[in-house]
């Protein structure tokens, strides 16, 4: 049996931080992987230093085959397993072959500067992904971490919150933690001026909202005014319950069939950020208004793709959950999407027409399910007095197809 792959957590403090496990495993290397700036914190030895190729994650696999026998070290920054290359790679090679030797993370690091409890702090990474990811995060008056992608993180942060209602926020940014080019600039995000500094940094923010942001959390039933586009949403006193019935766990996908301006793919996403989501929309115009408003409302990621079902074979991961908010009464539509739906998934469809409610009932005394009718009434003005307006009632049919299958696929970073 080969000797395991040692990743080992350095941080900007280099080889003097790392404890005397580390430094003899790194010593004992025939072979050092990690970045460029990595491998320049360890001391010269007589091992070949391989640093990561560009683009990395498609030649991991085959990289470390060429070195299959060898005794290889791989550099991490900070806790390899906290964001980091361990996690990657106890997912493509298994972590049996792994042997981790840990470093404090860049958060714990930065919560003993400020004094923040770490257990009680929360944590975004940007590194690869938009900066308006951390708005799914944002909630006045709480304590959030940046993990940055590089020195123009900071700047593009300050945007986001302001242009969200958050420029009141404090801003912190903790360049080379630990390391003797430690440097902590101070600020808030309307007013943030401050040139490009380290890449390596982190930023620390407390949250503060304007008295006009609208209250957004991960709770689903945001206000309908946090949407933009043609108002082809299911209202959010419909959608909190229909986020009930599909019942989101972190990890899980969902496809939402008919996305309109993305409302419920948007909230499936909002409730963790290991929840994945793909929209099915034809028109141009409405895909266009659910990239819009899953980037300001912090799920960038959120996939868009074409027309149901014929975009249903281009997708190879089965969803754990599918919702039918458009589309109902197409041919072959609810067919496709049972078909297509995993073993244990449930399915979710709401009807708003007489047409898509009797064929909900079909489908309900075929395989099962349970059904519901919701009727939303809205106080708005009449007059100087105030009258009960009603939205259009919604018959919703929730089922859970046979069988039970734990997803493969979900993240884990």
């Amino acid at each position: 049996m080969s000797d395991p792959i040692v990743v080992v957590g350095i941080g900007a403090d280099g080889w003097d931080g790392l404890a005397p496990r580390a430094q003899a495993a790194l010593r004992d290397a025939e072979v050092l992987m990690g970045s460029t700036r990595q491998l320049a914190l360890v001391p010269e030895s007589a091992a070949e230093r391989v640093p990561w190729p560009s683009p990395m994650l498609p030649a991991l696999a085959a990289l470390f085959d060429a070195h299959r026998g060898r005794r290889v070290c791989v550099l991490a920054s900070g806790d390899p397993m906290f964001h980091g290359i361990g996690v990657t790679l106890g997912r493509i090679l298994g972590p049996e072959r792994l042997r981790v030797i840990a470093h404090p993370s860049s958060v714990s690091l930065a919560c003993a500067r400020l004094g923040w409890p770490l257990h009680q702090t929360s944590t975004v990474s940007l590194v690869g992904r938009p900066p308006s990811t951390l708005v799914a995060a944002a909630v006045d008056g709480q304590r959030l971490l940046v993990l940055s992608n590089d020195e123009h993180t900071p700047a593009e942060v300050a945007k986001v919150l302001t242009d969200g209602g958050f420029g009141n926020t404090e801003m912190v940014v903790l360049e080379q933690l630990g390391g003797p080019a430690e440097n902590v600039v101070h600020g808030s995000a309307g007013t943030w001026d401050r040139a490009p500094g380290d890449p390596l940094n982190v930023i620390a923010l407390d949250l503060r909202a304007s008295d006009s942001a609208l209250r957004l959390t991960r709770t689903p039933g945001l206000p309908d005014a946090a949407y933009r586009g043609d108002g082809q949403m299911t209202k959010h006193e419909v959608r909190a319950l229909t986020l009930s019935a599909l019942a989101p766990a972190p990890g899980e996908l969902l496809w939402d069939v008919g996305g309109g301006s993305g409302t419920i793919g948007i909230e499936w996403m909002r409730t963790d950020p290991r929840c994945r989501a793909v929209a099915f929309e034809r028109d141009d115009e409405r895909v266009a208004q659910i990239v819009d408003n899953a980037s300001r409302l912090g799920t960038p990621s959120l996939r868009v793709v074409g027309a149901a079902p014929a975009a249903f074979a281009d997708e190879s991961t089965p969803p754990d959950a599918i919702f039918v908010g458009g589309g109902v009464t197409q041919t072959g539509m609810l067919d496709a999407c049972w078909a297509r739906l995993r073993p244990g998934g449930r399915m979710v469809v709401n009807a708003v027409t007489a047409e898509s409610e009797a064929l909900v009932l079909q489908w309900h005394s075929r395989v099962g399910g349970q059904l519901r009718k919701f009727q939303v009434y809205r106080g708005e003005p009449l007059g100087g007095f105030t009258a009960w307006r009603p939205q259009l009632p919604v018959a919703q049919w929730t089922v859970v197809k046979p069988g039970r299958s734990v997803s493969t696929e979900r993240e884990t970073t």
